[in-house]
């Protein structure tokens, strides 16, 4: 199935019946009066979050919704059928914008959350509604209410507790990989992630979600490479894990090429909490690793977790000091993340 994070779409809700005009006719009643019914409620469009998608395909190929109108009320003081209602599915993690102004109607978080996004019309009212005691006789019916229309915007932003940033090829789809179920595509080329992945860690009874998605490289946000939308996957994170690749020559210039671009997106996610993680262990002799994790450590100014996905060497130490974080919604600082860092390391080696 196509991955598809952004549609455009016509909603209309349905309009209300018209109120009837009508007089009792009966035998034998010389003074019937007034009789007609109210017309029905139009049916409303409503977006429903499901689990069981993971993409706005379906809106692709569909994208106009209209709800049923209400009927029109009748003589004998029926009241018309309500439309019937309709129901957009959406992924878990959807917003929805109204396309002229820009503004958010709905934030979609939770499975079966539903919101109206179009209120059907009103039936008008029969003219039975209108008698009184020196109107006996009122020729007066009301026409049903017009049901709103607009054109939204979708978009889905993935709902996940750590996001995956750094280059092509720094090793993210490898960690998903290796951390868990997911079978992304690994490769030796850039850019193998061509869509967000998602995959669940089960570790020590508890469990997180990993969101990986394509690399960033310079000048991304102006559509270089594969461009910066898919950023908006990692706004709902908790914690970034920023992934380098040991094996390149300036560590720090590849640090700072990411984040330049977190700046330039905007969506505040440069302030969001980052924890920089060293890939690729195992390609470099212990002591050169160091060196170059000592190095980025001093010029960040905080903690560099060292890794290695093809050894899973460093996945508990990191861990360890990501699960405290993730149960209390709040973040360890970085001496804090260092000491405990520090320690993970210490009991490791006496084991």
């Amino acid at each position: 199935m196509k991955f598809l994070d952004r549609a455009k779409i016509y909603i209309k809700a349905g309009n209300g019946g018209n109120g009837c005009q009508s007089f009792r006719h009966e035998k034998f009643i010389e003074f019937g009066g007034p009789d007609g019914g109210d017309g029905g409620k139009g049916g409303d469009v409503i977006a429903e979050a499901t689990h069981n998608l993971n993409t706005l395909i379906d809106y692709r190929y569909q994208q106009h919704f209209r709800a049923a109108n209400g009927h029109h009320g009748q003589g004998c003081q029926k009241t018309g059928a309500n439309g019937n209602d309709i129901t957009l599915r959406v992924p878990v993690g959807t917003q929805i914008f109204e396309d002229a102004t820009g503004l958010m109607l709905a934030d979609i978080i939770a499975e079966g959350q539903r919101v109206i996004l179009a209120q059907g019309g009103q039936g008008g009212r029969g003219n039975a509604r209108f008698k009184t005691s020196i109107n006996q006789a009122p020729t007066r019916a009301d026409p049903g209410e017009i049901g709103e229309e607009l054109s939204v915007l979708l978009h889905m932003k993935l709902i996940a507790d750590v996001g995956l940033i750094g280059l092509p090829n720094a090793g993210k789809s490898s960690f998903l990989k290796a951390t868990t179920k997911a079978r992304p595509k690994v490769a030796s080329y850039p850019f193998t992630t061509l869509h967000p992945q998602l995959g669940v860690v089960s570790y020590k009874e508890r469990e997180f979600v990993l969101a990986d998605i394509p690399g960033l490289i310079a000048g991304a946000h102006k559509g270089i490479g594969l461009g910066d939308q898919f950023l908006s996957h990692i706004e709902r994170c908790s914690v970034m894990l920023h992934i380098i690749d040991a094996t390149q020559e300036d560590l720090y210039d590849a640090y700072k090429t990411v984040h330049q671009e977190l700046v330039a997106y905007g969506a505040d996610l440069e302030s969001k909490k980052e924890w920089v993680v060293l890939n690729k262990k195992d390609l470099l002799p212990p002591k050169m690793f160091e060196k170059e994790k000592d190095t980025l450590e001093t010029r960040l100014g905080q903690c560099v977790f060292p890794l290695s996905t093809q050894t899973h060497e460093g996945f508990d130490t990191l861990f360890d000091a990501l699960l405290p974080t993730l149960a209390c919604g709040t973040f360890t600082p970085s001496e804090e993340v260092s000491l405990l860092n520090h320690e993970v390391v210490q009991k490791e080696n006496h084991s």
